[in-house]
């Protein structure tokens, strides 16, 4: 219970109450302070209950309050007592019953709101059947609900679009693209113009060019209608292949079986497809329509919260344990050693599960006979796409096997041509190497006789000196031109680096000193970082250790400071507490009557008499109108048939009085009226 008020309490000093409560001030609220609390709350769900109930009376305030909370599907007690219980509380502000509500509101104010704002919209108004027969009422009542309906459309697709991932600044940045990307393509439209209006019979070329655009979405769609007409060929094919495949099995069913079989085979089919179509496929067809109807139903009904969901969970778990102590107490009655008809049930019950389960397979067949024969006929367009041949089958496979044996044959005199192509080609390449051998002989025996009359290699190297020396004489010109360009390279370097030399003299003497004196402030410059990293380092340990130090003594301080303000507040309270006790000892021993009664003892008792006096007085009323609420209710009931009954009179004397008025003067109010 401190749970709930303390998230009570949180809630109500959040956005939008602002309430600043805490668990005494909340815990302190007279009855109509809470009745207002729990009306804004309900005016945070429901506008429409913004009210200050101190100008309501409160049974105006508790009929809306009800209504509400019906509404919003809140769960009252479900019996007599306890209803007319939270009813009474509910008038009178009590803890009990005000406290749950809040803790039941505020926990689900989002899905409230939802609610309350559909309930604006989708709870009907009740008219009165009589009302009904008017046309115009009904028209008006047709309408209103065909409004109720449009209402629910339009908020399924709101809500579908909201939980879509579309957002409207999504929506206006692609506009605003779209927009300006429209303005460059009419920019770019009026750029093209004037560039084509300069070009000569622009016009003439702007129409060509249309006709070719037309020409193409022309030949766009002939390509379309074109695949349209090769899947309905293709589809016609399948469909052809099914039914000759179909012909053909009849054929070879009818070619081995006699008219007796086939009878008996026609008669099978017929009783299988007729407790398909009988049987099986209605209670199909109904499961079916019942799970469409409840669907429909579902959603018909206003979005459902988790609460929702665990009553109707709570709900199930109830029916199902009726249903089980149901068949329990059937299966006690109908003893089955009594029951005679129990074992051929059973039988039935075991025949028509197993019927069940075998159409079942026969449907799943069906479906994948029909599954195979699709796949098949796909493979055969696949197959007849790549290559152009069909699937072969029977007598067309037998014919393909003959004619793959002859080709076997042939096959095997041409690998034996093969072979002797392969033999010839060796013996010729054989040829090719013993005359390429006879021609380096020869070659040699010519480089011989060469050498032997002083002129070796002259019939191959004539041609080939003058083509060298060409090529070398090139070379040599070549080469002259780089050496020298690379010798006056060489000096102009040379004379670069003497006055590069003679200007840097004077300056490397001055850098060499200098160079040293470096070297030693750089070495006089790490061992001072050294002494100064090792200072630092111990002076941080040294100060991080003093840190922790004050922090310490800091908080020893505060606790202890703390603990000494809490020992002076406990210190004066107790020497209140303990001169209130000698204040109270002393009057309640004095001897004076006026001090006594001034006591907290004499108080309590005198209020203690006192509400016992009252408790007293008011057991006797109660017992006093036990007593006597049978003869009021009875006197009640007398005067209400009374009241009725001088209504009836007074409702026939003004129509005895109508009639006989006619025609007659009637003075009332200083009035004369003639009744006609």
């Amino acid at each position: 219970m401190s749970e709930q008020i303390k998230f009570i309490v949180e809630q109500l000093n959040k956005e939008p109450f602002k309430k600043n409560f805490n668990l005494i001030t909340f815990d302190s609220l007279e009855p109509m302070q809470l009745l207002q609390v729990l009306n804004d709350v309900l005016a945070d769900i429901d506008p429409k209950q913004a009210i200050d109930i101190r100008e309501e009376m409160p049974e105006q305030t508790a009929k809306r309050m009800f209504s509400l909370l019906g509404m919003l599907k809140y769960k009252a007690p479900g019996s007599t007592a306890e209803a007319s219980a939270f009813r009474q509380g509910l008038v009178t502000g009590s803890k009990p019953v005000i406290h749950p509500i809040l803790h039941w509101l505020l926990s689900r104010v989002t899905e409230l709101k939802k609610r309350a704002y559909l309930a604006r919209f989708l709870v009907k108004i009740e008219v009165p059947a009589e009302f009904m027969q008017d046309d115009v009422i009904a028209d008006t009542y047709h309408q209103y609900e065909e409004l109720v309906e449009g209402f629910k459309s339009y908020h399924k697709e709101c809500e579908q679009l909201r939980g879509s991932g579309f957002s409207t600044a999504e929506i206006r940045r692609d506009i605003v693209t779209m927009e300006e990307e429209k303005d460059q393509l009419i920019k770019r439209v009026e750029r093209l113009k004037k560039r084509v209006e300069s070009v000569s019979n622009h016009q003439r070329m702007l129409d060509l060019v249309r006709e070719l655009r037309l020409e193409k979405e022309r030949q766009e769609s002939l390509a379309q209608q074109k695949q349209e007409l090769k899947n309905q060929l293709f589809q016609a094919d399948q469909r052809l292949q099914r039914l000759q495949l179909q012909l053909k099995e009849l054929r070879q069913a009818s070619a081995d079986a006699d008219p007796e079989s086939l009878m008996k085979r026609l008669e099978e089919e017929i009783k299988i497809n007729t407790y398909m179509v009988n049987e099986k496929l209605p209670k199909e067809l109904e499961s079916r329509r019942r799970a469409v109807q409840f669907l429909q139903k579902l959603v018909a009904e206003p979005a459902m919260g988790q609460d929702d969901l665990r009553e109707l969970e709570e709900q199930i778990r109830e029916v199902n344990t009726q249903i089980n102590q149901l068949t329990e107490q059937r299966m006690v009655k109908n003893n089955p050693m009594d029951d005679k008809l129990s074992l051929f049930r059973q039988q039935a019950s075991i025949i028509a599960r197993k019927k069940e389960a075998k159409a079942e397979e026969l449907q799943e067949a069906r479906e994948e006979l029909a599954a195979a024969e699709k796949e098949l006929a796909q493979k055969s367009s696949q197959l007849r796409d790549l290559d152009g041949a069909e699937v072969v089958r029977g007598d067309e496979f037998k014919r393909f096997v003959a004619k793959l044996r002859t080709k076997g044959t042939v096959f095997k005199k041409k690998r034996q041509e093969l072979a002797e192509l392969r033999a010839e080609y060796g013996v010729l390449q054989r040829t090719e190497e013993i005359l390429k051998q006879r021609h380096e002989a020869i070659q040699q025996q010519l480089e011989s006789i060469e050498a032997q009359r002083g002129i070796s290699g002259y019939s191959n190297t004539q041609e080939e000196l003058e083509r060298v020396s060409a090529v070398k004489s090139e070379l040599d010109e070549a080469k002259g031109r780089a050496l020298d360009n690379m010798s006056e390279m060489v000096r102009k370097l040379n004379a670069l680096i003497a006055e590069k030399k003679s200007a840097l003299a004077p300056l490397i003497k001055e850098l060499r000193p200098l160079r040293q004196q470096c070297q030693e402030l750089n070495q006089e410059y790490e061992e001072k970082k050294a002494q100064y990293e090792s200072c630092a380092a111990g002076l941080e340990s040294n100060r991080s250790k003093l840190e922790q130090e004050v922090k310490a003594l800091r908080e020893e301080m505060e606790q202890e400071e703390s603990r000494y303000h809490y020992i002076s507040c406990m210190r004066e309270i107790t020497e209140v507490k303990i001169q209130r006790a000698a204040d109270e000892m002393k009057a309640y021993v004095s001897s004076d009557q006026q001090e006594r009664k001034k006591t907290i003892r004499e108080q309590y008792m005198k209020n203690i008499a006192e509400q016992e006096s009252l408790g007293k007085k008011l057991r006797e009323q109660q017992k006093e109108v036990r007593e006597s609420h049978g003869s009021n209710m009875k006197q009640m009931k007398m005067w209400r048939d009374l009241e009725q009954l001088m209504e009836c009179k007074r409702q026939c004397f003004l129509r005895a009085q109508s009639r006989d008025s006619v025609g007659q003067v009637i003075q009332e109010g200083g009035e004369d009226r003639l009744v006609l």
